[in-house]
């Protein structure tokens, strides 16, 4: 029986999600904003709901494309409030118009949002050796300081805990225990 990390628990898409995302580094720029929007959206809820919606905000969302999103009116607004399929959150889908403001916005001004977050860990993923999930921070210091830096340029939902879920989601941090077959021992250098 393959050993994975707790959290996935027992159904195929989370299995599939921890197996062949969760924690792998990303660095496509489309791909990273598609994670961050849900990132965002999971605030107070379990990351299997935002997951099992996943395809619903794809065709919602035109694809994640940034400058359309920006782009959204009140109309469209309202009918992503009618989307049965979307979670039913005001703030959270005002939050997605304006976060791809913001988004283009730091794009503007830094060339590229995966060049702006990898560079918190000079564009190398920071591997953990974490034994048990219970050991797992749900925040460290460097999540305060992009959450810090996010809220600063006027992004949404950007909490230290959210944004260290999107640390390990991305594959900045990673976070698989040392029981998962996932897990890779920590570096050390000289």
């Amino acid at each position: 029986m393959t050993k994975r990390c707790g959290w996935c628990g027992k159904t195929q898409l989370y299995q599939d999600y921890h197996d062949h995302e969760w924690g792998e580094p990303l660095y496509d720029e489309h791909a990273l904003f598609e994670l961050f929007i849900l990132e965002t959206l999971q605030a107070g809820l379990s990351w299997i709901t935002v997951l099992n919606k996943r395809e619903a905000y794809r065709m919602a969302l035109d694809q994640f494309d940034a400058k359309t999103i920006a782009a959204y009116d009140d109309a469209k607004y309202e009918s992503l409030m009618q989307n049965s399929e979307l979670i039913k959150n005001k703030l959270k889908m005002r939050a997605i118009i304006h976060n791809a403001q913001c988004y283009l916005n730091l794009v503007e001004r830094h060339g590229s949002f995966s060049d702006w977050l990898w560079r918190y860990v000079d564009h190398q993923p920071q591997l953990n050796g974490y034994a048990m999930l219970t050991d797992v921070p749900v925040s460290t210091p460097l999540s305060d300081q992009i959450s810090r830096d996010l809220k600063k340029m006027g992004f949404k939902f950007v909490g230290s805990v959210t944004i260290y879920a999107f640390m390990q989601a991305m594959g900045m941090v990673n976070d698989h225990v040392s029981e998962c077959f996932k897990y890779q021992a920590p570096r050390h250098t000289q």
